[in-house]
This record gives structure tokens, sequence and C-alpha cells, in this order.
């Protein structure tokens, strides 16, 4: 799983991240904006609409080097996206991309 996390930068909009603290410990959401250097809102879609997205520190999310194109250019373009789209991202993520990494940890050991 090494290749899926990122460093200390800052997360970038429509990257996955996981949230390491508060109450929705352990749940994958996107960034749909950045506030400052310090806090960024995130949501997922389905517990976290859009419309009511969560303001998170930073250094409480966990960030993953994989960034949604269909959010990103979804805000990029219009200023917001659908809460179908961040669904779609999140589960992409974690049904693809974290599914292949951990099929690829139990053969390589």
């Amino acid at each position: 799983m090494i290749g899926l996390i990122e460093s200390d930068s800052t997360p970038k909009i429509g990257q996955i991240v996981s949230t390491l603290k508060g109450r929705d410990a352990g749940q994958y959401s996107v960034v749909i904006q950045q506030l400052d250097e310090k806090f960024v809102l995130i949501a997922d879609g389905d517990k976290r609409k859009f419309d009511r997205a969560k303001r998170k520190n930073i250094q409480h999310l966990q960030k993953y080097d994989y960034i949604s194109p269909e959010v990103q250019n979804s805000i990029f373009e219009t200023g917001r996206v659908t809460n179908g789209k961040l669904r779609f991202a999140v589960s992409k993520f974690v049904n693809e991309i974290l599914n292949n990494e951990i099929k690829g940890d139990e053969i390589d050991g």
C-alpha cells in the first residue's frame, strides 16, 4: 500500500482522503475545496453531501495519491459536483485501487 500514500503536501481538489480523527474516522471522502493552508472541505456524496461538506484540518486526513478526474473537472468547470460523482469516485477508488493494492500485497507476500 506504499504507492497510494502521499506525503504531507497540500491536498488537491478531487483527491481521495480518509479521515483519521473525529466521528467519521476511517471513512473515505473527496476534497472539494481548499479553504486555506490548514483546512479543506470534504464530501463523499452519501453521508456527507456536497452542499453540506465537512470542514477538516488537513493534519487529520490521510491523503492518497489518487485524484478523481471526474470530480476535479466538474468542480473546475462549474464550481460544483453532483453527489453521484462523489459516490462514484469514492467507490471506484475503494473497489479498484485499494483492492488491487491488497491483492498485489498478497501476491508479493
